[in-house]
């Protein structure tokens, strides 16, 4: 018996959906490369590849795609939850709480056959966008947009959130994020969610438990706090001082370093390029500026060079849901 700090040593499994050299600063779901995956297909694609090993024919994908779409709409006890739900919750609070309600309403939540297992993840992943985008409508004071089944999952999404139809680069721009998030193999939200289910618990258990622990700001919340440093510094003039105040400080520079890359994070790279297009319609966000003399920055220092801290996904993403004027508490 000996006690192991984070698992670091500890081997619970191996995942066959991601491939991930940290080294070489490699990411591919089921054998294909991550930024093939950004360039060439939807979230729908890669959601229906990382279920089946395998990518969709086109007419696989098709059905696939209905089926999702036959899904995004909430019952009215549901919406009329969210509409009951205090206006000062944090969003991340609310999703775990309603992916949990959506097990109240199924009868089959506890049937555990591959064919209810499917049925049940079709419906938490259609249903997600309606529940962030109508919660932010409800404590905005606005009325609910009804999902449109004739536009894809990202779209879909921005369409209820603003009501009105996003252009191609904001929509395209979801979509690889999407895609860049959608699997990373049993990184600390996958293992909530594999340690609930083996205990024979439901699906929606298994995914609540996956929420709380991706709220955290050590996983999925860290993009909210590279945010609240990017505002925090001030200007382009301020980079430096600000980076050398931080390692005299001993203070974590946001963004930088990743348990698992050791180079640039894949994902970091593409999102970047995302960010571009994006910033083309809506305008430069000036704290592009900023992060990109903090990148310069940082990775002309020893200290980081020397430990392998290079921006990672988070750095760049949280620029381009401020973009979309997403609220910072929606970030995650």
């Amino acid at each position: 018996m000996h006690i192991d700090k984070g698992l670091d040593n500890t081997i619970i499994g191996e995942s066959r959906k991601s491939f991930i050299d940290g080294q070489a600063g490699i990411l591919e779901y089921v054998g294909i490369d991550i930024d093939d995956l950004a360039r060439n297909s939807t979230f729908e694609e890669v959601v229906f590849l990382l279920w089946n090993d395998r990518l969709p024919t086109a007419a696989e994908l098709e059905s696939f795609e209905t089926e999702l779409r036959a899904e995004y709409s909430l019952s009215s006890e549901m919406v009329g939850m969210l509409k009951s739900i205090p206006h000062d919750a944090s969003p991340m609070h609310v999703l775990r709480s309603m992916v949990s309600s959506l097990a109240l309403e199924d009868p089959d939540c506890n049937d555990q056959s591959l064919e209810s297992e499917r049925r049940k993840a079709i419906r938490v992943l259609s249903k997600t966008p309606a529940i962030i985008a109508g919660f932010d409508r409800c404590r905005r004071g606005l009325e609910l947009i009804d999902p449109d089944p004739s536009l894809n999952m990202a779209t879909n999404f921005l369409w209820m959130l603003n009501g009105e139809m996003p252009g191609e680069a904001s929509a395209r721009a979801i979509d690889v994020c999407l895609i860049l998030h959608a699997d990373h193999g049993i990184n600390a939200s996958t293992f909530a969610a594999m340690v609930t289910i083996a205990t024979q618990s439901d699906m929606y258990s298994a995914l609540t438990s996956a929420v709380g622990t991706l709220r955290g700001p050590l996983h999925g919340g860290a993009n909210e706090r590279v945010m609240h440093m990017l505002q925090s510094i001030g200007g382009h003039d301020e980079v430096e001082s600000f980076v050398m105040n931080s390692l005299e400080n001993k203070t974590r520079i946001m963004g930088f370093g990743h348990r698992v890359y050791k180079s640039y994070d894949p994902r970091a790279t593409i999102i970047k390029k995302t960010a571009d297009e994006v910033f083309k319609v809506t305008g430069m966000n000036p704290l592009l500026d900023i992060a990109m003399k903090l990148e310069e920055v940082a990775l002309s220092d020893s200290y980081f060079i020397d430990r392998n801290l290079y921006p990672n996904v988070d750095f760049y993403s949280d620029l381009i849901y401020e973009a979309m004027g997403f609220p910072m508490d929606m970030f995650t």
